[in-house]
């Protein structure tokens, strides 16, 4: 049984998100910061399986997330469920993201978020985060109320506020860009500068074991 860690924060947004390492949805352990990669990411955070507003919500997502896809948005969901739960809820809703598995409660533990309404299933009160790159936090949903999640207007406006805030080419039409890029400096211009075309194609494709590889302990 995993100790209780010393408590990192609330989740405000500002803040940097624990790195955490946990087994996904077939059992290969995966570190956080590895499946983001140098993206924005939405991470859920979800009671389970059994919660119908956890379903619906995750039916918006997977509707979603071809628009992440061409966004360069990476999506996670951290359940509490244990394997079988995790993966017959995923293949149900046809989603193609991880699930990565915390049957342990690190998370719910690590924030103080543990649903004591809830006296049957010891679940952690649904969120969702969009991360900026280095795990930051750009923004928290509490779901405890299902209003109180992100529609998919909402991620939207989140995900372009931050991807204006991290790419320094958010608008081609200033001069000094187009100045930069005839000069050949690819550095100011993502992802051409920092990582290869087929790297960028493996990672939109999900090819997880491609780009983000085992984590170790």
């Amino acid at each position: 049984m995993a100790q209780p860690r010393h408590h990192p924060g609330a989740l405000e947004p500002g803040t940097r998100f624990p790195d955490y390492v946990f087994p996904d949805h077939t059992g290969v352990k995966r570190r956080l910061s590895d499946l983001q990669s140098d993206q924005t990411m939405v991470v859920v955070l979800t009671r389970g399986a059994f919660c119908p507003k956890d379903r619906q919500h995750f039916q918006e997502l997977v509707r979603f997330h071809p628009q992440l896809v061409v966004g360069f948005t990476h999506i996670v969901a951290i359940t509490t469920d244990d394997w079988h739960t995790a993966n017959n809820m995923r293949q149900q809703l046809g989603a193609h993201f991880p699930f990565l598995l915390d049957e342990e409660r690190q998370v719910q533990r690590d924030f103080g978020i543990a649903e004591y309404t809830d006296t049957e299933h010891d679940v952690m009160i649904p969120h969702t985060l969009v991360l900026k790159p280095g795990l930051e936090i750009q923004s928290v949903y509490n779901g405890y109320y299902y209003w109180g999640r992100p529609s998919m207007a909402d991620l939207h406006r989140d995900l372009r506020e931050a991807t204006r805030a991290i790419r320094g080419d958010w608008d081609l039409t200033k001069r000094d860009l187009r100045e930069a890029w005839d000069r050949g400096e690819k550095d100011r211009f993502w992802p051409y500068g920092s990582k290869s075309m087929e790297q960028t194609l493996v990672e939109m494709a999900g090819a997880v074991d491609q780009y983000a590889g085992r984590a170790g302990d």
